[in-house]
């Protein structure tokens, strides 16, 4: 996907930086150009705070979008993912884990969730990021109650993981 985005917008990397932005909150750009999260108009100047851009660089590039037949299928159609529970888990008594890893590495999340089974903890949130949105992308579990400490071991020898957090 970025890579058909980023060939749309090859020579603005400030519109690059908008897309990625988008997607980044889940936001989606409307038929009539107006960025929404879910059905909330989100205006040009807060985005453009966001992304560190001007206002027009917002609108030229949901022009973009709207005018290329396969950028208007992706960015019409997200939708926001839901508030992760990660700031407020330990307010709600929950617990969280939070995996770095090589996200080339199949399985992670299959093999972590396996664990927080085995105690039997049921998950509550899993939230992935994009290895294409950060350097370092972070599989972050919020489950029922809080992990126990032996299992950061566990974690530390699924292969590919690089750096385990318990919360």
């Amino acid at each position: 996907m970025w890579e058909k985005i980023k060939h749309k917008f090859q020579k603005y990397p400030a519109r690059i930086n908008v897309a990625k932005k988008i997607v980044e909150l889940g936001l989606r750009v409307g038929p009539n150009g107006k960025i929404y999260c879910g059905d909330v108009e989100i205006s040009d100047m807060a985005l453009a705070r966001a992304a560190n851009v001007d206002r027009r660089t917002i609108r030229a590039t949901t022009q973009v979008i709207l005018q290329d037949k396969d950028l208007k299928k992706i960015f019409e159609s997200i939708i926001p993912a839901g508030a992760l529970l990660k700031e407020t888990a330990k307010n709600l008594e929950l617990g969280v884990v939070e995996i770095e890893a090589n996200a080339n590495n199949p399985g992670i999340l299959a093999k972590a969730a396996t664990l927080i089974a085995s105690k039997g903890i049921s998950i509550r949130q899993a939230h992935a990021s994009d290895p294409e949105l950060e350097e370092n992308p972070k599989l972050t579990i919020i489950t029922e109650k809080p992990i126990p400490g032996d299992l950061l071991k566990k974690f530390l020898k699924i292969e590919g993981v690089k750096r385990v957090s318990i919360y």
